[in-house]
């Protein structure tokens, strides 16, 4: 008699090409993207999720095998996370509880705010590349921030004699850099002399998290700056284990990028000239 089994039965080729198939289909339709975010911390979380919410094509780039960033663990591996109001309005409405701690002070729990923002993100249609890192922009005739060049993460942990895997590129209207204070993307052009990077000032809670708001923007044609990479690019203070405006330059940066898309739009629709009544007429013979 047959032992009756609780799953179906499949073989192994049969799983390896799913994974194949559907990866490689996924990769193939996101090699041309509306927005191409390199980091998948909260800005980059957050501004891929506003962004997709309005339908636009929004793949987002992680060099670790997790997404979230810092979020995991707020402040010296202690996994709370505070913010300041009105921040925890974003987390409350993904049903995150938040505890004011004092007047204006709130603290989450750290995994449980992550996992809702990579839910939130995924929800909305976000698709991710881990284990991807950013390795170069791409820049074409008009000097414009036109994708980004990327390798697999594992490449860069070898000796180059063994490791001489071409990256490949990925086009996308605009890029956005969540990278934290590392500002890899920015950095990139400051190495080709096309932006300056004042580096970020040491920790000034108040003062921090307000001009890293206000500085939230394209920084570059093309590229827009997230989170604490606005802060290394524009000589802000550093915020320290507080996350209120990594939330809200996600937000900022998604608003921004909606603004500059339309405008685009916008001008295309606009060179695109209406036939005059004699060329009309030409073309009926």
């Amino acid at each position: 008699m047959k032992k009756e089994t609780v799953f179906r039965s499949v073989s192994e080729k049969d799983i390896t090409r799913a994974i194949i198939a559907e990866f490689a289909s996924e990769m193939c339709d996101y090699v041309a993207s509306d927005v191409v975010i390199v980091g998948a911390g909260p800005s980059g979380l957050l501004t891929g999720a506003k962004l997709a919410q309005q339908g636009l094509k929004v793949l987002i780039v992680e060099r670790n095998n997790y997404l979230g960033g810092g979020f995991w663990v707020g402040g010296y591996l202690m996994n709370k996370v505070t913010f300041r109001e009105p921040a925890q309005e974003e987390l409350v409405a993904l049903g995150v509880p938040c505890k004011e701690v004092h007047k204006g002070l709130y603290v989450a729990d750290g995994p449980f705010a992550c996992s809702k923002l990579i839910a939130h993100a995924c929800d909305a249609g976000v698709k991710f590349l881990n284990m991807t890192s950013f390795d170069d922009l791409v820049l074409k005739e008009d000097r414009r921030v036109r994708g980004v060049v990327i390798n697999w993460t594992p490449v860069d942990a070898l000796p180059r004699q063994i490791t001489c895997v071409d990256p490949v590129a990925i086009e996308s209207t605009f890029v956005v850099d969540a990278t934290g204070h590392d500002a890899c993307v920015a950095r990139r052009l400051k190495q080709r002399g096309l932006l300056e990077i004042l580096e970020f000032d040491p920790m000034w809670v108040n003062r921090s998290e307000e001009a890293v708001v206000e500085h939230t923007g394209e920084v570059y044609p093309g590229l827009v700056c997230v989170g604490m990479s606005v802060a290394t690019v524009y000589g802000l203070p550093r915020m320290g284990p507080t996350f209120g405006a990594m939330l809200l330059s996600g937000i900022r940066g998604a608003a921004v990028i909606t603004q500059l898309y339309e405008k685009i739009h916008r001008k295309d629709e606009a060179s695109i000239v209406s036939p005059s009544p004699l060329e009309s007429e030409l073309k009926a013979f």
